[in-house]
């Protein structure tokens, strides 16, 4: 009757997997990331000091930032493509590469060319374009089942943080470096970007199988259509996004300073609005670390909704507080919604299209907010701020709850999850 070796055996079966923090794999994609939003988040606020150093106008200013949102939209699409028919990882090195040298061009044309300028700019968008979707399936090829959503997570906090943190470094840095060298900065950044992370070990290939022919690249990217047709849910993720996007976010971003200017006759609440949205959505990164809902798609769209606070929030005649604290609040809510989204997308998908299906996410998300922006200003001088904030937030609570009644939304799945007690 002596103990045998069965029950160590099982316990070491049951035992809760490591921490994806100590993943020295994954550190090194987080890290790669981490780089690459921050160089992207960091070049439009450079550009406006060039803007204010006089080396660039504000005309061009537009210009420039409009190539490079034509750039990442023109490449997003094609590196979803590329990244499920070629490595992962060489598309997120070459499309880096790509946006490490439109830096030092950028640089070059400053006061001398914006036509260099606006070449450089929409090489960038390029490369952060074609970086996003395959960045987002190296993270299948990297992480191990049960801790991605661990690892989504881990990817949103230094997002966020860099946010956070980026607008006092840059100011920093700003008093001792040129505009020129903060681009050359950049620069660096892409390159730490394509050259830090390391090749997965999760990959869907089959070693045995020889190379299959393929399709064209219009039909590869129907495929990637058709793949997400297939889940009734992420086509009613994508429609909810477009109403928080689209109508929302753009809303907000355009009343709330002028509210902040007109009724409470400061600055002050539109910085702590947006810096509250940022730590908020820091919490909400912490929180879906270990959130585990029995239904986890009704509680991303119920996060998603609670965007809507934001607009209801600039409707009323309340104090600043409650503007801030609302601001809070949808930073909280879209970080439940975003964190197990992802990790859905990267658990339903077919893994050999996921970086096309991953392709649609970023087009809506990106493509919308400026065709959203433009419709927002208008419609606010020909109806009021009020009207229009009253719309775009009764828009933020109903369609996430209308999504969320679609077959497949409350799991995020297209089968429920078994559960053991």
């Amino acid at each position: 009757m002596a103990s045998t070796p069965t029950p160590a055996a099982a316990k070491s079966e049951t035992a809760p997997p490591r921490s994806v923090l100590r993943d020295t794999t994954f550190l090194r994609l987080w890290a790669g990331t981490t780089a690459s939003g921050l160089a992207t988040w960091a070049l439009p606020f450079v550009l406006g000091l060039a803007v204010l150093h006089r080396d660039l106008s504000a005309a061009g200013l537009g210009l420039v930032l409009a190539a490079r949102t034509a750039g990442f939209l023109a490449a997003v699409a094609v590196g979803g493509v590329l990244a499920d028919r070629h490595s992962r990882r060489a598309v997120v090195l070459w499309s880096a590469l790509a946006a490490a040298v439109a830096a030092p061009l950028l640089a070059a044309g400053l006061d001398r060319s914006l036509v260099l300028m606006t070449a450089a700019a929409a090489l960038a968008g390029a490369g952060q374009g074609a970086c996003r979707p395959a960045f987002q399936a190296l993270t299948v090829e990297t992480v191990a089942p049960d801790r991605r959503q661990q690892a989504n997570a881990a990817m949103t906090m230094a997002v966020r943080s860099s946010t956070l943190a980026g607008p006092a470094l840059t100011a920093l840095l700003a008093a001792f470096l040129d505009v020129g060298s903060l681009l050359l900065g950049i620069g660096l950044l892409w390159l730490v970007a394509a050259l830090i992370p390391g090749k997965g070990a999760y990959t869907a290939a089959d070693p045995a199988a020889g190379p299959a022919p393929r399709p064209g690249f219009r039909a590869e990217f129907l495929e990637g259509i058709r793949e997400a047709r297939r889940h009734p849910w992420f086509l009613a993720g994508l429609a909810a996004l477009v109403a928080v996007i689209a109508l929302g976010y753009s809303a907000t971003s355009v009343a709330l300073p002028l509210i902040s200017r007109d009724r409470y006759g400061t600055e002050w609440v539109l910085a702590a609005a947006m810096t509250a949205y940022t730590v908020g959505a820091l919490c909400g990164a912490l929180m879906t670390a270990r959130l585990r809902p029995r239904s986890q798609g009704w509680a991303a769209f119920a996060g998603l909704a609670a965007y809507g606070v934001a607009p209801l929030s600039l409707m009323l005649p309340v104090h600043p507080v409650v503007v801030v604290a609302a601001y809070a609040v949808a930073g909280i809510g879209i970080e439940l919604f975003n964190v197990p989204w992802f990790t859905a997308t990267q658990r339903e998908v077919a893994p050999d299209k996921l970086a096309r299906v991953s392709s649609l996410d970023f087009l809506v998300s990106y493509g919308l907010a400026p065709v959203g922006l433009a419709l927002i200003a208008p419609a606010v001088d020909a109806f009021g701020v009020t009207p229009v904030l009253a719309v775009c937030a009764a828009a933020c609570f109903l369609v996430p709850a209308a999504a969320a009644l679609v077959p497949t939304s409350r799991h995020f799945a297209r089968t429920a999850p078994t559960t053991t007690d």
